[in-house]
């Protein structure tokens, strides 16, 4: 006779299993890596200053009129 079969076991790798492919999938779905993330933020710093760069002052605004 074989020995008995532990199903618990199975049934735990079936919820890893089930697990990781929702994980993967969010994963496509939502996910960034952090480089990704970190050079759309430093692009986002960096727009702001260039823009931050070309704002006219209130004072000479003020001094035209």
């Amino acid at each position: 006779m074989d020995k008995p079969v532990n199903l618990n076991r199975f049934r735990k790798q079936k919820a890893r299993a089930e697990k990781k492919a929702r994980a993967d999938q969010n994963a496509v779905t939502f996910g960034r890596t952090k480089a990704e993330k970190d050079l759309d933020k430093a692009r986002n710093v960096q727009s702001l200053h260039k823009l931050d760069q070309h704002k006219r002052s209130d004072e000479t605004r003020d001094s035209d009129t």
